[in-house]
């Protein structure tokens, strides 16, 4: 089969409702064949095949990992190529699909959570300070959603990693679709000293798209800021409010 003829089935299945029968459908092809598609697929116009191909690395790369960490390890590494200035693209897709894949492999997670962690700081003065920061707002986007994804099914070790200033700062952002990820993964975190920084957005009506429970939601930022301060207050994991 041609390359071209591969990029288009593997296209047809990402446009599917169903997950399962999205990972059953692209089982039939080899791991190795699926990759490049996939990467094409994180920028292709319609949401729901961008979505879906996060999805699909979350159940390809694991699976890999585990008959073969090293190839695991290059899709990873092509990902953080990706986001390399140096590199010439820009990343779309990139900080969701590594976060989706970390949901899914321990060794992954061990291997490259600092990394995914890295783009929202800054460089230090001191030598082991190296921060990666991220500064297109769409590119923030991404990087928000796979921390609250990350947040969502390993909450413990995502707190460990003490990231709430960092994701306190987004608050300030004059982009609202990066505010909103913001409130939610503070919720996730049960970020105490987030309290006060989070209730003024509880006036705030402006709606953004979240892709929650493998679909893709409608919600107002009020509507995640009170999620997220009734998370802090129960101290418990949001999972759909």
């Amino acid at each position: 089969m041609s390359r071209r003829q591969l990029k288009k089935e593997v296209l047809e299945i990402l446009h599917q409702s169903s997950l399962d029968e999205i990972f059953q459908n692209l089982g039939s092809y080899q791991d190795h064949r699926l990759l490049n598609p996939l990467f094409i697929a994180l920028c292709h116009p319609v949401e729901k095949v961008r979505w879906h191909a996060v999805c699909s690395f979350g159940w390809l790369v694991p699976a890999m990992a585990e008959k073969d960490l090293e190839t695991a390890r290059i899709v990873m590494r092509r990902f953080l190529w990706s986001l390399n200035d140096e590199s010439g693209g820009i990343g779309w897709g990139a900080p969701e699909a590594m976060a989706e894949i970390m949901c899914h492999s321990s060794p992954l997670r061990k291997e490259y959570l600092h990394m995914l962690i890295s783009y929202m700081r800054e460089d230090g003065e001191n030598l082991f300070e190296d921060g990666n920061y991220l500064e297109l707002p769409m590119l923030q986007r991404g990087l928000l959603w796979g921390v609250g994804r990350l947040c969502q099914e390993h909450r413990r070790e995502m707190i460990k990693r003490e990231i709430i200033a960092e994701m306190s700062a987004y608050l300030e952002s004059s982009d609202m679709h990066v505010i909103g990820l913001a409130i939610w993964c503070l919720g996730l975190l049960g970020a105490e000293s987030g309290l006060e920084k989070i209730r003024p957005f509880l006036q705030c009506n402006e709606e953004i798209s979240l892709f929650l429970n493998n679909e893709t939601q409608q919600i107002s930022i009020a509507e995640l800021a009170r999620c997220a301060l009734k998370e802090i207050s129960d101290n418990n994991v949001i999972i759909d409010c």
